[in-house]
């Protein structure tokens, strides 16, 4: 897209630059304007140039505000490095780091806030709020690097070739980065947010129980495709939802019949339940059988 809009205005500018040089002699004297002069044009003639010319210059003019800047930022960006620049420094992997800081205003003074003011708690919660709903683990999973860019957070370029070139010198672990949010305070200087111990359901967002639960389903869920048989998955999910709703609860002999009848109907397809969630989730069976509830 970028090198379409970069041919776009390789081809406006040569087409239109010769029309503004002619423009900006006539303006100075150099040259006659024959357009508006020749002959003797009427009212609706005059006028039909000046809302020619008009729309002209609206036209380059959003297109030089709006549209330019994309490409432009795109293989010379410098603030926080550049698309163009990052893929250059990294190459094309199939496991990428991707780091994002935080756009506009809401983080101004907010780490000061938490550590050291009574209103810390309320922050402390906006904090917790914004990085979980970023660092949700079906956002992860469904959307790429570019696709979580948005009002509160920009990718940063920079960050992301310091943190792909920490784990190539093997100075740190790429799980090391899995879902990590850190914070800078000018007195404490870097600050790691530990998820398992915010990201309570009270903090404002799912807990780290709920978080790893739904990791795994979604590790089983990429398994089973993988093989050709996701629609096991969904029929999992609704044997277990089924059961859950039904009078008399889900009690703890209920989830032994429901785990028998799971088996035999990954069993009939060829799939072996407890082998295949070991190796998709690398835990045992105990919650892959009856752990939707």
């Amino acid at each position: 897209m970028n090198l379409a809009v970069v041919a776009l205005f390789a081809w406006r500018v040569n087409y239109i630059l010769p029309w503004y040089g002619s423009l900006f002699l006539s303006t100075l004297g150099y040259t006659r304007d024959d357009e508006a002069v020749l002959g003797s044009p009427s009212t609706s003639a005059l006028a039909w140039v000046v809302l020619r010319r008009a729309l002209t210059f609206l036209i380059d003019f959003l297109l030089t505000i709006f549209v330019w800047p994309w490409p432009v930022e795109f293989a010379f960006g410098v603030a926080h490095g550049n698309p163009a620049w990052w893929r250059w420094k990294t190459g094309f992997r199939d496991k990428e780091v991707y780091v994002r800081r935080s756009r506009g205003e809401w983080d101004s003074g907010l780490l000061e806030d938490v550590m050291s003011t009574p209103e810390g708690v309320e922050k402390r919660r906006l904090i917790i709020l914004k990085s979980t709903k970023a660092t949700d683990p079906l956002l992860l999973k469904e959307k790429t690097g570019y696709l979580l860019m948005n009002a509160d957070w920009d990718l940063d370029w920079a960050a992301m070739v310091d943190a792909t070139r920490l784990v190539d010198d093997k100075a740190v672990a790429q799980q090391a980065f899995e879902r990590a949010v850190i914070l800078y305070s000018r007195e404490f200087g870097w600050v790691c947010i530990d998820r398992k111990q915010l990201g309570e359901p009270g903090a404002g967002g799912p807990g780290a129980e709920e978080d790893e639960r739904r990791r795994q389903v979604l590790a089983f869920r990429d398994a089973l495709a993988a093989v050709g048989k996701e629609d096991m998955f969904y029929r999992w999910i609704e044997i277990v939802q089924f059961e859950v709703s039904q009078p008399g609860g889900f009690g703890e002999e209920k989830q032994v019949e429901v785990a028998g009848r799971i088996r035999e109907m990954f069993a009939a397809e060829g799939i072996d339940f407890d082998k295949f969630w070991k190796e998709a989730v690398g835990s045992d069976t105990a919650e892959g059988l009856a752990g939707m509830s």
